[in-house]
């Protein structure tokens, strides 16, 4: 019996099953070998996949130390980390330092000149320089995650021997794929290709969010590729392509470098049009058709930086705070007597060491190759970005009116984190995608079984006869059915799965987690038998089991951590602290996934969707003009108050810009196909089946 996707959940609204189809279509074919966390949905643990914890060699631990501690005589002593945040521009010569100290090409080979670091020692680096300036961290993770990584992975010899060079010790990178009108939803670009008859393409488009766009030297650019059917002769598309291009080429116009913020003010963001650019051939990175992969592939190690440069920040605000708490004194006492604030400096010191567990087991997995690590990098990206502000944001209540003042730097910590939440996919994406794609092969085998075995309404009596009867018949069908019904319907759970591989300190924790398991995938198959086809639309739902699963990520990452450190023999205060963090985490922990256990069942949603369109409907009353409207909606640019740019800061570009015409945001020239006759072909490439064979999730 065949697993059936996920878009042929009957009673899912025509729209909702348009968008799975997509996001299916985008996704992709997924590995054969299931990583960790979709082993979890199933009620397995895979022990092979964390333990040991995984440790880079010697070898690179000391190149990296040394390049480290190059790096922080640097930041601590010359870096201008509050001139950076103030003038809103990192320094032309901070740029050429870092390129000097390898530091902007580590992730690229030496034989391009680069450091050929692996992804852990990447993320050591940047930890150290979200401590010290998260505008900086930003810079060099937009450079190598997304920008040129996207080269590293999938160019040719040709483009890497031409471009490597000069992104490893030269010229900044940037990823080119948000656009007016596309934000989480990567695959719907505007920006779009076409082939000419000598084999080059033609680009047309926007794009927004391109962090140092208006300072780099080379674009990875991501656009539909659009095929000229040869029966209408309309441009039809067949997947998205991922080309190299260069802010030299003609058509390129760079019309906004970047736009003031509250955060990371020191990164600039550029706003770039592509104007019937002219893109040789030999600039298509991967395969035509397939720049989805390369999108998806870079933003795996995005998700991991980004979570490195925050869980330094979070480190260094927790020290900060802790300090603070023992020095600062109220009522004759210093504030760390008192229980509510220990209650916030034993959560920090756990979420930390979680945060730290969770990122550097990632790494890990990327260092060695894993293939299915999708979900993992998501949880990794959602828990350090919220729990790592969540961090900073505790310190500025222990720190108080003096947390809020500029001078004790807090504050820009405070401001310059809290964007990590929204870039890399919002974590609200990132939870409906965690529950839907840690469990998609479940949810499948659940649909399939129930799909043989129901009454189908749409069918007549003789059809549902004969397919419930053959379905009744096949062992294979029934192999699955039984056991899934006995745990619906009788509450059979299966067993337990079991963790051997632990330290014998820490059997305790062990078996907490896997009884944490067994019920996570119990909760997750109940969750879908009570909301049925509803499930695609309740995300509230959706995000009680994601974060059921981001906290026993956390766990089992933080098992190992611990595991780790007590076959290594550490001792003394910081281990102390990390044990004991360790252990208030698994007891907080526990009670946060059976509080969501029990919501699951009990909760206020149907108030919730009532309170939230009565608060739709009134909005409805209130005028447009009176508040921000974003540029892309369907009301049209001028519906709603216009911003203001007296007093801040502006950063114009050359060319001219869309929003002073009148065009749509996003919207292309009108392309003459006669002007750009098609190659001769079909376009695209099917995906192929295996996606493993592209190092690709």
């Amino acid at each position: 019996m065949a697993n059936k996707g996920l878009s042929n959940i009957k009673g899912v609204s025509k729209q909702d099953k348009e968008m799975i189809e997509n996001i299916e279509t985008m996704m992709g074919p997924e590995p054969e070998d299931m990583g960790l966390m979709k082993n979890v949905f199933w009620g397995r643990f895979r022990e092979d996949l964390v333990f040991p914890y995984p440790r880079e060699s010697k070898e690179e631990r000391d190149t990296c130390d040394a390049l480290l501690e190059e790096l922080e005589d640097y930041l601590e002593n010359e870096h201008p980390a509050v001139e950076i945040d103030q003038e809103e521009h990192i320094p032309e010569w901070c740029i050429e330092r870092l390129f000097d100290m390898g530091v902007m090409g580590m992730i690229i080979p030496e034989e391009y000149g680069g450091l050929g670091l692996g992804v852990t020692s990447y993320n050591r680096v940047l930890e150290l320089i979200g401590k010290h300036c998260a505008s900086t961290a930003v810079m060099v993770s937009a450079h190598q995650s997304i920008g040129c990584k996207a080269l590293v992975m999938f160019g040719n010899e040709e483009q890497k021997d031409e471009y490597l060079p000069m992104v490893a010790r030269e010229k900044l990178s940037a990823f080119c794929l948000s656009e007016p009108n596309v934000g989480s939803d990567a695959a719907g670009q505007e920006s779009f290709s076409v082939k000419t008859e000598d084999g080059d393409y033609v680009l047309n488009g926007e794009k927004k969010w391109s962090t140092s766009g208006a300072l780099s030297g080379l674009f990875t650019v991501m656009c539909k590729n659009m095929v000229k059917n040869p029966d209408t002769g309309e441009l039809e598309q067949k997947g998205v392509n991922a080309l190299i291009c260069t802010p030299d080429m003609e058509g390129v116009e760079i019309f906004e470098k970047n736009r003031s913020k509250t955060g990371i003010r020191g990164t600039w963001q550029a706003r770039i049009r592509f104007n019937d650019v002219r893109v040789p051939k030999e600039n298509m990175l991967h395969k035509e058709g397939r720049g989805l992969n390369v999108a998806l592939s870079c933003l795996n190690y995005g998700r991991c930086t980004l979570s490195a440069g925050v869980t330094g920040a979070a480190k260094a605000a927790m020290d900060q705070g802790i300090k603070w708490a023992q020095t600062r004194y109220q009522f004759k006492r210093p504030i760390s007597d008192f229980e509510l604030v220990r209650q916030k400096v034993a959560r920090m010191s756990a979420l930390v060491y979680a945060m730290d567990a969770m990122l550097y087991m990632m790494t890990g997995m990327l260092d060695r190759g894993d293939k299915d690590i999708m979900v993992e990098t998501a949880i990794t990206k959602v828990f350090c970005s919220h729990y790592g502000w969540e961090v900073i944001n505790e310190v500025m209540q222990i720190m108080g009116g003096e947390g809020y003042m500029t001078e004790h730097e807090l504050e820009r910590s405070w401001r310059d984190n809290r964007i990590h939440a929204i870039v890399e996919g919002s974590n609200e994406v990132m939870q409906s995608f965690i529950f839907a794609y840690g469990g998609k092969k479940l949810a499948e085998q659940m649909v399939s079984v129930q799909d043989a075995l129901t009454w189908d309404t749409d069918e007549g009596i003789s059809d549902n006869l004969s397919r419930i009867l053959t379905a009744a018949t096949n062992p294979t069908v029934m192999s699955k059915a039984l056991p899934l019904a006995g745990q619906l319907f009788m509450g059979i759970k299966p067993k337990a799965p079991e963790v051997r591989s632990v330290h014998p300190a820490l059997r305790s924790q062990a078996q907490t987690l896997s009884t944490l398991i067994q019920k996570h995938s119990h909760y997750f198959k109940m969750a879908s038998k009570w909301e049925r086809e509803k499930i695609v639309e309740h995300q509230a739902q959706q995000a009680r089991v994601a974060d059921n699963a981001i906290y026993l990520y956390a766990m089992i990452t933080s098992l190992s951590k611990m595991d780790d450190q007590l076959r290594t023999g550490e001792y003394g205060p910081e281990f102390e602290r990390d044990r004991a963090a360790f252990e208030y985490l698994f007891d907080w922990f526990e009670n946060k996934i059976h509080e969501n256990f029990g919501q699951l069942r009990h909760n206020a949603d149907d108030s919730m969707r009532k309170a939230a369109e009565a608060a739709l409907r009134f909005n409805d009353t209130l005028p447009n003009k009176d508040f921000y409207i974003h540029e892309g909606s369907p009301l049209g640019r001028d519906a709603g108050k216009e911003t203001p740019t007296e007093h801040i800061k502006q950063f114009p570009g050359d060319g001219v810009d869309p929003r002073t015409q009148d065009r749509a945001p996003g919207e292309t020239d009108e392309l003459e196909l006669e002007d750009v006759p098609a190659a001769s072909g079909d376009g695209a490439p099917e995906e192929p089946k295996p996606a493993a064979e592209d190092g690709v999730a």
